[in-house]
């Protein structure tokens, strides 16, 4: 077994949190980490199976890219987005969220979304 040393303490760098490493600004962003660009396959998988998509309302979008969602059965789910939704998401607005792709619709516009 070998001798393992402990890990210096580091001061977080601009860009990590949520996965982003190093992605730091939403307009640069060519990551298709979940909550970043939404991906064919992503897109594709979550569009056949149509069972996973819960419904639900915005309670709150934050300028970080969080946002809280109310589902119709009581639940609260957390979402975050790198470019906090581009601005187009409010409070009230009924979207889909699918449970297993990670995908938010909003009317006619589709995001990646990651679970916070």
């Amino acid at each position: 077994m070998s001798h393992r040393e402990p890990h210096a303490v580091t001061t977080p760098r601009t860009g990590e949190v949520m996965g982003m490493r190093g992605c730091e600004h939403a307009a640069d962003c060519s990551s298709d980490r979940p909550g970043h660009g939404l991906n064919a396959v992503q897109e594709r998988l979550a569009a056949v199976t149509a069972s996973k998509w819960i419904d639900a309302f915005v309670t709150s979008v934050d300028a970080d890219g969080f946002a809280t969602l109310a589902t119709l059965d009581g639940g609260i789910r957390r979402v975050w987005q790198h470019d906090a939704f581009a601005g187009a998401l409010v409070a009230g607005d009924p979207v889909a969220l699918h449970g297993i792709y990670g995908v938010l619709v909003a009317g006619a516009r589709r995001y990646s979304v990651a679970a916070a």
